[in-house]
């Protein structure tokens, strides 16, 4: 539990703080078709010094090409915006920065098989050998780059496991004292539980795959209403991974599903099941098999949760602190324009 713990406070900080990530920029999913940033591929020179040590234009405009491909940014940001996502991913990288020369004083030292381990993890991301070759190659940056970066920030990770992490405390009563101040916090949305039957059509398709998609849901529909067993109608014809468990999504509470799939199934009692729900991804059959009213999480079953996050921000404090401090005595150029 305290190695969770402990992991859960790294990555808020990692998060937060070390954004320079060559590994970041190959995870981050693009809402859009991945491109090479053009200004990556003619960026030069240095956006900043922290004591001497540059950090590389192309490492920014990197790691600023991953932030808008991670939030959906390219086209919703006016220059003021742009300006102000600029400076904080710089002032971030330079916090990175602090904290992996102060990790060098501490003598804190990482061994390859360490970083090979890291970079096993990461290749797990990609369907093989070959798409992770390929996202390096669109990251606009090298395996021996990555590795580096990663060297950084497990340096920086053991820096905060070892000098914040393990000495920040947070004890039941503070977590029993925060859960009764913020109860609103706690407490369990209404939720569905549901199976389905989905037959696959995009939007786009031609007419004649809509119709014989229709066609096929509404046989499958009757075969429902006469009475036919549905998990076994969903494991031989729903086109959901699902399917292999008889349709069964689970519980889901509101804003987990798209709406006119959600709209459907809380509309339902339990046991009935739907008409034919379109959807972005086709046709459905819903049927409802149980559901939960909203209730207030008890303290016993919040308490570990809420203890792990409450260390995670103590940590993210004091390190976001120890950040300020080291700049105090840093001497920091910066050369963003």
């Amino acid at each position: 539990m305290m190695q969770q713990a402990k992991r859960a406070g790294v990555a808020v900080l990692m998060a937060a703080l070390v954004l320079g990530s060559a590994a970041g920029v190959m995870a981050a999913e693009p809402k859009q078709p991945a491109a090479k940033p053009a200004a990556a591929k003619k960026a030069s020179g240095k956006v900043a010094t922290v004591n001497g040590v540059a950090i590389k234009r192309s490492d920014f405009e990197r790691e600023f090409f991953a932030i808008k491909n991670r939030f959906g940014m390219h086209e919703k940001m006016d220059a003021k915006q742009e300006g102000e996502i600029r400076k904080t991913v710089l002032e971030k990288m330079i916090g990175g920065e602090l904290l992996y020369q102060a990790s060098k004083k501490k003598g804190i030292k990482v061994d390859a098989k360490a970083i090979d381990a890291e970079l096993g993890q990461l290749k797990k991301r990609f369907p093989g050998d070959k798409e992770f070759r390929e996202a390096i190659k669109r990251s606009g940056t090298s395996e021996a780059e990555l590795k580096g970066q990663m060297q950084r920030n497990l340096a920086i990770q053991r820096l905060i496991d070892q000098d914040f992490v393990a000495k920040v405390t947070v004890t039941a009563e503070e977590a029993k004292d925060f859960y009764e101040k913020n109860k609103e916090k706690f407490k369990q949305p209404e939720q569905v539980k549901a199976s389905h039957i989905l037959i696959e059509v995009k939007p786009d398709a031609p007419e004649a795959d809509k119709k014989a998609a229709r066609a096929k849901i509404d046989g499958l529909l009757k075969k429902v209403k006469a009475g036919e067993d549905f998990a076994k109608l969903a494991q031989e014809n729903s086109q959901c991974p699902s399917s292999t468990k008889g349709g069964d999504l689970g519980y889901f509470a509101k804003g987990q599903m798209v709406p006119p799939f959600e709209t459907a199934a809380f509309g339902l009692k339990v046991g009935e099941v739907s008409d034919i729900v379109e959807t972005q991804f086709g046709y459905h059959i819903i049927k409802v098999t149980d559901k939960k009213a909203e209730s207030q999480v008890p303290f016993d079953t919040a308490k570990e949760q809420t203890m792990r996050r409450m260390k995670a921000a103590k940590v993210q404090e004091a390190v976001g602190r120890y950040v300020e401090e080291l700049a105090k005595g840093a001497k920091i150029v910066r050369m963003l324009n």
